[in-house]
């Protein structure tokens, strides 16, 4: 699998280009190394939302997402290979399903916030969106299998429903939006 460096300051990439896991080299503004860079991206901001208080079993679910993210990141650092599995894509499900499954019904948008942890979440979700939408215009331009983009879907979806748990977790309730407030 790939080159692994055991050097971090190589300076190949001063001419604006990388590498890439298979050996070969793009430009550092390509649409592979931005998906790439919004996926690891996205894999920090659930690191970040990791150092919160969060119940047991969420901590451990979010860890083996980051994993997940980590094998998604070697999948699109070397085209043509596969690592994202419909196995982590139905885990995403079961996820959302479970966690949904403890929420009221949504009558009303609600705004991004609450608790600090929730807030991280909708962090996540809106990172992953973008990581989505930057592995969909790869697709567009390369082969890419479809695995990357529907887990994405699934995740960013889990960290909504996972903003809601967090509120709750931190003894509140979602933020909804007002429609009808009072505009000055």
């Amino acid at each position: 699998m790939g080159h692994r460096l055991s050097k971090i300051a190589t300076r190949t990439g001063d001419d604006g280009s990388t590498g890439l896991g298979d050996g070969s080299r793009t430009g550092k503004d390509s649409v592979r190394i931005q998906a790439l860079g919004d996926v690891d991206e996205l894999n920090s901001q659930v690191g970040v939302l990791l150092c919160e208080d969060l119940p047991p079993a969420l901590r451990e679910e979010l860890l083996s997402i980051q994993h997940d993210l980590f094998d998604l990141g070697g999948e699109l650092c070397i085209p043509g290979y596969t690592m994202i599995t419909s196995a982590q894509i139905a885990r995403l499900d079961q996820l959302l399903e479970k966690y949904n499954a403890t929420l009221p019904p949504l009558k009303e948008f609600i705004l991004p916030g609450g608790s600090r942890a929730a807030a991280l979440a909708h962090i996540c979700r809106t990172v992953c969106r973008r990581a989505e939408r930057s592995v969909v215009s790869l697709a567009r331009t390369e082969a890419v299998n479809p695995q990357p983009q529907q887990y994405l879907n699934r995740l960013s979806d889990l960290c909504f429903v996972l903003s809601r748990v967090l509120n709750r977790f931190a003894g509140g309730s979602d933020v909804l939006w007002e429609k009808e407030r009072q505009r000055d």
